[in-house]
């Protein structure tokens, strides 16, 4: 999609503190933005926040592992904004555990939360999609989704799945016009949450919000002849 084509209407489903507020701020800067979460804790004062600044901001409750509340929150954004131009899938639970450590209720959950729930979204927004022939879906994903740890026996399969999941659509959409992509963020995401379960990590440690969400930007607005599929992110000093 070229930069002159700038659509009007983003949906960031999964804004939590981190990665999805940041992604809801730069999109906010040029887009109608639908901020869907399951909780309305971050998304309604993250909206008055983007509505402040001048832009424009939906805040919609909605779980994204349940067919029935997607459509229900894919009709209030198209009413309320306009047809999905752009839709980021930031799925965000990671429980750790080993096969043993793990339940079959946290191992299905999990699955539900990254794979079906970007399946359930992407089955809503690219009709419309098809009929203008042109729009952008980008995945959140992680290292799980590539090289797991032991660790990672719910969340690796369902990332595992989220990406094959991006590889299809952009095997079967990226023809008719409409670019899917799966970021791979390899590392800790500065965030509320892991600072309170890392107080030592240093900052260099982290990914800064704003700076996946740039990287999310570029995705979102590459010229079609030079699209990207798959892209890592990850600090400096991260191995890999």
């Amino acid at each position: 999609m070229n930069a002159s084509e700038t659509p009007r209407v983003a949906a960031v489903v999964g804004v939590g503190a981190g990665l999805g507020a940041a992604l809801g701020r730069r999109f906010a800067q040029a887009y109608k933005v639908a901020l869907v979460a399951r909780s309305s804790e971050i998304t309604v004062p993250l909206a008055e926040e983007i509505r402040s600044a001048g832009g424009s901001a939906l805040p919609i409750q909605s779980d994204a592992t349940v067919a029935a509340q997607v459509c229900a929150a894919h009709e209030q954004a198209r009413r309320q904004l306009g047809s999905i131009d752009v839709l980021i899938f930031n799925g965000g639970r990671r429980p750790f555990g080993t096969l043993l450590q793990t339940t079959p209720e946290v191992f299905e959950e999990t699955w539900r939360i990254h794979a079906l729930g970007a399946f359930l979204w992407a089955r809503q927004v690219v009709p419309d999609m098809l009929t203008r022939g042109t729009g952008v879906i980008l995945i959140t994903g992680a290292t799980a989704g590539v090289k797991p740890f032991p660790t990672s026996a719910a969340f690796g399969p369902a990332k595992f799945a989220a990406r094959g999941l991006a590889q299809v659509m952009a095997r079967d959409l990226h023809p008719q016009g409409i670019h899917v992509a799966y970021i791979n963020v390899d590392g800790g995401i500065d965030m509320p949450v892991l600072r309170q379960h890392l107080p030592d990590v240093k900052d260099d440690d982290l990914l800064k919000p704003s700076a996946i969400a740039e990287t999310f930007w570029h995705l979102a607005h590459q010229d079609r002849s030079a699209w990207t599929h798959e892209l890592d992110v990850r600090p400096f000093k991260e191995k890999f």
